[in-house]
Order: C-alpha cells, then structure tokens, then sequence
C-alpha cells in the first residue's frame, strides 16, 4: 500500500511536524474503506523523532466492543499508571493516569486510534477528556474513521464535534485518480483503464488487483480479489488463516501460537503475498475487508470450530476483555458461557457508562432467558430496559419492561417494592414511547403497590413518578402534592436519584405556576443529581430547565444551559437526554431566529422517541415553512399527529401552532375546524400557559377561542398593543416574533422594520404579506427582498460570498482571495466577517469544516 501515498505527501507531512514539533493538536484521517487510512498512519513510524513514540490502539468491529479496548492495547507500552487504572475499570482513575501518561515533556507522542467508527463509549469519552485537554499537552492524536458509516447520531460525532474546537485538521482521503493509477500499473502488463473501473480508484482494490496480476479476472468485490489472493497460497495456509479471521482485532501473537497448528511460520506465505503484517506482538490482516473476506469464505462449521478454538484459548491464557470471550461464546454458540459471562460483561460495560455495548450484551444473554429463573430473568430485562431508555429506544425498552412487569407478578411470594418499581418504569419507558394513558395506568397501580410494600425509598419514587405525570399533563397543583411527599420520603431515605426526581417535578409544577421557587427547586434538582452521580436525573434536569426558560422567553439562557448539558450528556453517554437536549436547543434556535442551528439541531429527530419527535419536527417544518421551501406541511403533519395522541400542551401547543400558522399562510381558515377541538380539550386540561401562540393563529384563521399573553396584545384592538408585544419579542431576541406583532400595527414605520427583519430571517411568505400591507397604504418606496441565490443558499450567503468561503476552503490568506477575485482586502476581509457570522462560527478554519460538512464549498 505504501505507492498510493504518491498523491498524499503534504497529508503526511503535516502529521509529521506536528509529531516532531509536539504541539497538542487532533488529526483526523478519515475516509471509505480501503482508501488508506491505515497505510497513511503506518508511515508516521518514518518520521518521529528519536525522542517521541507511537501509541497506537484499534477499535475492533466486535458484536460487543472491549470496554475501553483500544486503550488496553497500549498496556505494555506506557506506565504502571495507566496500566493499573485500566484494570480497576474506575474512570476517573482511567481519565487522570491517561492524562499523566501523555503529560510528558520533551517526549512527544502521537497517540493513533484506528477505527474509531467502532469505538466502545468509553473509549470515547476519554477520549473526549483528552481533546479537551490537548492543546496542553505534547500530543498528536491521529484518529482514523470511515466517515461514509456514521449517521447524524452515531456516538462519535460528539467527539467530531467537540474536536473542531481545538487545533485540529482533517485529512479526508480521496480515491485515487485515473492517472496514479496508471503509475501504479506502469510495467506490469496490465490495462490501467480496466484497473480503475474494475476498482473505482479504491485504493485497497487496485492493491488487490495488482497482486493478482489479472485485471480482467478480478470482480469488482473486494471479497472476490482476496479469495483470488487465497488461491496462492497452500491449503495448511489457509487454514491457519480461518483461525486468525474469526478474530475481529489484529492476534496476539501467544494467540497465534495457541490456535494455529503450526504457528506463525504457517502463516508466513500469506505475509509473503501481502495478506498479513506480522510484528513480534501481533498479526493482523492488511485490511479489515481481508479478514471480512476470509472469515466469509469458510463453510459454518469450520467457522464454529475456529471460533470454539479461539474462546479455548483466550480462556486458558486467563486476563481476556470479558467482551472478547462473550463474542466468541456467541459465534461458536456456548450457550453456558454466554449466560455465565454476558452480563458480568454488561455489567463492566455499564460501570464504564458504556451503554451501547451494555445492550448488546443485555440482548444476548435474554436470547437464552429460558435459562435463568424468573426473579434473575426479571432483573436482566428490567437492566436492559434501563438501557434501552438511556439509548433512547423507546419500543424495545417498553417490551421488556412488560415482560418483566409480568414475570414479578407470576412470581410465588412477589416481593411488593420489585413489582412496584417494575410498574414506575414501566410507566415511564410507555410515556417515552408517546403511550400517556398505559404510562397513567401503570402509575397508578405502582403507588397503590408500593403504599403496601413498607419500601419509603420506593414508594417515593413511585409518588414522584404521578407527580411527574401531573406536571407534564398540566396538573401542577396535583403535582406539587404529590411531588412534596415524594420529597420528604426520599429525604429521609436518603436516596440522592429519587429526590432530584421529585425537586424535578415539583419545580416543574411551582415554576407553572409562576412560583419563583420553581426555579430555585429545578436548580436544585441538578446539583443533587450531578453530585451523587445520577446521569438520567441530571439530563432530564437540564431539559426542564430549558423548557422552562424557552417559555418565559429566556432563550439565550437556554442555549448556555443546553451546551452545559450536552456537554455533560456525551460525556456520560446519557444518549436519550443528550438527543433529547439537542431537540430543544432546536426550539430556542427557532425562537432565536437562527434557523440554519435550529435545524442542525433537530436532525437528531431521526430514530428518536415520538415524545422527542414532535418538537424536532415542528422545528423542522416552520424552518422550512417560513422560509418558503418545499417539505414542511409533511413534516407539520406528522408532528400533529403525534401531538394530539400524546395530548400534553407541551407538544400539541407548538405543533398545532405551526399547522394553523402553515394553513394561514396558504389561505385556508377551513383547518381550524380540524383544530379547535384539540386547542378548546387541552385549554380546558393544563390552562393557556402553552397554547398562546396556537390560539393567536387559531384566531387568525378566524376561530373564537380565548388567547394568552403576549399574543392577545395583538388582537384586542390596542394600536399600541402590537408594538407593545414587539418590544418583548425583541428583548427576548425572538425575531420572527417581533416582525409578527409589528406586522399587525396600521404605522408604516413599525410595517418597514417589519420587512427589514423578516428579509434578514429570509422569511419571504411572511414578509411578501407585509409588502402588500404596506402597498395597500400606498407606500410607493419599498424594500426589495434577498435576491434569489442568497434565498437559494442554505447558509444564506450571497454569491459572492459563497466564492470567498470555496477560497477559503483552498487554503488562500484574505489578500490572496482579494488578488484571485480583483478586489479590495478590505472588502474580502467585510466578506469573511459575514461569512462567520452567517455560519455562526468563530474562525476561517471553523467556517470551512462547518461548509464542508453542510456542501457549501461545491462549486
């Protein structure tokens, strides 16, 4: 592999001096399978300088991850410090010996993590601790990663996120061109042009090519190019390579010894034709693709065997990653051993807040259910619905939680306070699942179980679980009842998880009720939750706060709080609240008027809970509603729907809002009709706090329903009533909302700001009825909108500012740019500053990853 780096010796280049430099910094290699990445990382060993090393470690596409794996595989390589941590399984140990370790002067380390698309969460949160840091410390971390294989709310994207705010560069690795292919095939008697559409350029493919020799034979899998590799070397060989495919991480070499008869030496012709690299530690393929195609090419029961073989091993050599042997277990089908290991092993995972993996093992074990007794089958499902939920996975968690609901209940002797607690998070995991009225039914029935059960702790935490229905249903009154025992039992309980539950609820319900100890009790309910370490408490204690500090128009408050809180959801892998809490900084980027963040918030609708859904994608229809682009009524549609089956102001507000203010704007008052029903039974359920703005575009579909503050100014006939609620709307820097209430006043002055802001939020349906307003008093000067390719720009930018950001994406200095495009460098260095500011970005550097990633520097 080491000729295709002829087209990338500036990307290895500026690996190297970082490394020789020792400057903290992040590189991300990135790119499709095959392309390279690893032969890149591979030639940093050429030019690191006497004093620095190399660390590297490999994230293993294994059914269930090694929790922290690819840090296990420097052990060996680094401190007593490090070493010993990692063996007490305690992260915070893990985190401060990893820092120590790094923390080294005068020796620079790159630290290379090689496939990071397989990263265990716990892998990933150190190294998020690390990113933090780096700038400190005399460290390259080289990341590797296929970015064609995570979507918008893979786990490593936190990490991606938060390592675009540190010196940090990408290398994305493109497929070769026709002509280095052509260099490649030079002198081998082979057509260059049937090389390079047999293998599209793929690097690892033209390798695979050239080693056979044979374009014309060669399909365009790459399976089929290795089985052809296969076929030159002996029958033993190839054998003794099923052994080492079953193993989804390169081999220790003891491993190697114990399982392949003959050893390495029987391995040896196939590091001669390139399909293994064999150091004095390790054999590994040469490309994961390898091993994929090897281990696919053996009948089942030679795969089973070989599997069987391994697990034999890894369990007499004593010390292996749980996960490893319940992987093998599992593929060699060891039932005893899975149910003996698997949840040990997501156990660990859940200690290492390694949720992912935890369900997997979870999943694992409860195919073999039937083996344990029902007390024990109870226990696992109600583990893994626990992390079903933490995941946001709604559906999944809500069967197992009935399954074991149904267990306690058949079980002889049922102990009162299990059952009960089964019924409280069952009826949670159903109102997670958009289900109010099973998740009312099973609260009901978990207090009435838990008042016989004598269990203060559990009965707390079944009264909070009412209370918290209460609030979200509106009830707050019967919330604050119910929550203040709840608070009081869990007090003297001393049970840190419960009371921030119940301060939760109860301040929920006071701040409802305009009661400022509200907020103070909210506040309250973080700090207990974050200082005894209850993760699912604190994520839901940010997203109330937010939620209520929307609501009193505080939006910015909500945004500082909300980046505090994903923050802390990534790095305590709480997945559910941290889509969750993504979602409803969504809802204040909308009221903020930011709409190109709104909607790169709410795309962590996809795969959410319906709950999470509704808001996500009634920010996802009004962004494009009020922007006048296609797809929002689908998407206003399908909000609406889930909100009037949830039936909670919370979510019928804001989406009902969005549909009447969609019908509108498009001339047909005959929805209200469908509406009002919805709007006059939740009015009637929880009061107007949440439905002021669906009664305002009730009303102007020409609906008699009663609305709320500050929406009724514009309709009660005050000439100052619309400026009036202009002014709120403006300090709390709801835009859109301003422009709204000025557009109802009869000044031209308040119609003109009107049009001015709604031409900056690129809100043309709007303002096009505030233009005819304003023709309609003959006003003759009025303000033309954005010219249609600003409108057609995602990010808003105008033409010529769109060439300045694909210059900047060239690498070009301001007065390069000004020289490229004959102007002057203060004029580009005015473009720039829009540029960051449009893209809501602090430097060039941030401004071309945020471009690259939404398309905006394509030509």
């Amino acid at each position: 592999m080491g000729r295709i780096l002829l087209e990338r010796e500036h990307e290895l280049g500026a690996v190297a001096r970082r490394a020789l430099a020792g400057h903290g910094s992040v590189v991300l290699v990135t790119g499709e399978a095959g392309i390279g990445k690893s032969s890149l990382v591979d030639a940093i060993r050429s030019v690191l300088p006497a004093e620095g090393r190399l660390l590297v470690g490999y994230c293993d596409d294994l059914a269930t991850p090694r929790v922290l794996g690819p840090l296990r595989d420097l052990v060996g390589k680094v401190g007593a410090g490090l070493t010993e941590a990692l063996a007490s399984s305690d992260r915070g140990r893990v985190f401060e010996a990893f820092r120590a370790e790094l923390d080294w002067p005068g020796h620079p380390t790159v630290l290379v993590m090689e496939d990071l698309h397989w990263a265990d969460e716990a892998t990933l949160d150190v190294l998020r601790f690390l990113v933090r840091r780096i700038a400190a410390l005399p460290v390259v971390m080289v990341g590797t990663y296929r970015d064609d294989e995570i979507g918008a709310d893979h786990p490593l994207r936190g990490l991606l996120g938060l390592a675009a705010s540190t010196p940090m560069r990408r290398l994305p690795l493109a497929r070769l061109s026709e002509d280095a292919v052509r260099s490649l095939v030079a002198g081998r008697g082979l057509d260059s042009g049937r090389v390079f559409a047999v293998t599209s350029g793929n690097p690892f493919f033209v390798t695979e090519v050239l080693g056979t020799g044979d374009a014309d034979g060669v399909p365009a899998t790459v399976a089929e190019a290795v089985y052809a590799r296969l076929r030159s070397v002996d029958q033993p060989c190839r054998e003794a390579l099923g052994f080492l495919a079953v193993v989804p991480s390169a081999v220790e070499s003891w491993l190697v010894e114990a399982v392949v008869p003959g050893g390495l030496e029987a391995v040896a012709a196939a590091e001669d034709r390139g399909l293994l690299t064999v150091t004095p530690a390790r054999v590994a393929f040469r490309h994961e693709l390898m091993r994929r195609a090897v281990a696919a090419s053996m009948p089942v029961s030679r795969r089973i065997a070989a599997n069987r073989a391994v697990l034999a091993a890894l369990l007499r050599h004593g010390g292996a990653d749980l996960s490893r042997i319940v992987h093998h277990a599992a593929e060699c089908g060891d039932t005893a051993l899975i149910v003996r290991c698997a949840p040990e092993a997501a156990a660990e995972a859940v200690a290492a807040g390694s949720h992912r993996e935890a369900a997997a093992h979870y999943r694992l074990v409860l195919e073999h259910r039937a083996m344990f007794p029902p007390d024990r089958r109870a226990d696992l499902l109600e583990a893994y619905a626990e992390e079903c939920y933490l995941l946001g996975l709604a559906e999944p968690a809500v069967t197992a939680q009935r399954e074991a609901v149904a267990l306690r209940r058949a079980a002889s002797g049922p102990a009162p306070a299990a059952l009960g607690l089964a019924l409280r998070r069952l009826s949670r995991v159903h109102w997670y699942h958009g289900d109010r009225r099973l998740a009312e039914t099973a609260a009901i029935e978990a207090v009435d179980v838990l008042e016989r059960a004598g269990d203060d702790a559990a009965l707390a935490f079944g009264l909070s679980n009412r209370s918290q229905l209460h609030a979200l249903g509106g009830q707050a009154a019967a919330a604050v009842t119910v929550g203040r025992r709840a608070i009081t039992l869990a007090r003297a309980a001393g049970t840190a998880g419960v009371l921030s539950h119940a301060l939760n609820n109860v301040g929920y319900a006071l701040w409802d009720l305009g009661d400022p100890r509200g907020e103070t009790m909210l506040t309250e309910s973080l700090a207990v939750a974050l200082a005894a370490g209850e993760n699912d408490h604190a994520g839901r204690a940010y997203a109330n706060l937010a939620w209520h500090l929307i609501d009193d128009l505080r939006m910015r408050e909500a945004v500082r709080l909300l980046a505090e809180g994903t923050a802390f959801a990534e790095r305590t892998e709480t997945l559910g609240f941290l889509r969750y809490l993504h979602i409803t900084r969504s809802v204040a980027h909308l009221r903020l008027g930011e709409w190109d963040a709104a909607d790169r918030h709410a795309a962590w609708a996809d795969g959410a809970p319906r709950v999470m859904r509704s808001p996500a994608l009634t920010v996802l229809g009004l962004t494009r509603l009020r922007r006048g682009r296609p797809g929002g009524a689908a998407l206003l549609a399908e909000s609406w729907e889930i909100a009037r089956d949830i039936g909670e102001a919370q979510r019928v507000g804001p989406a009902g809002a969005a549909v009447a203010e969609a019908a509108w704007l498009r001339g047909d008052p005959a929805e209200a009709a469908r509406l009002v029903p919805v709007y006059r039974r939740v009015l009637a359920a929880e009061g107007g706090r949440r439905l002021a703005a669906f009664g305002y575009w009730l009303r102007r579909l020409g609906a008699d329903v009663p609305v709320s503050a500050p929406y009724d100014a514009l309709l009660g006939g005050d000439p100052d009533g619309p400026r009036e609620a202009a002014r709120v709307w403006d300090r709390a820097g709801a835009r859109y909302e301003q422009a709204l209430a000025l557009s109802h006043s009869d000044t031209v002055d308040d119609l003109l700001t009107a049009v001015r802001i709604l031409d900056a939020l690129d809100a043309d349906p709007l303002a096009r009825r505030v233009r005819a307003r304003l023709r309609d008093l003959g006003v003759a000067r009025i303000p033309r909108g954005p010219r249609p390719a600003t409108r057609d720009n995602p990010a808003g930018l105008t033409g010529r500012q769109a060439e300045v950001l694909r210059l900047l994406a060239e690498g070009l200095s301001n007065p390069e740019i000004a020289g490229r495009l004959v102007l002057s460098v203060r004029t580009v260095d005015a473009h720039v500053a829009a540029i960051l500011a449009k893209l809501e970005v602090p430097t060039r550097r941030a401004a071309v990853a945020a471009a690259r990633e939404r398309g905006l520097t394509e030509s």
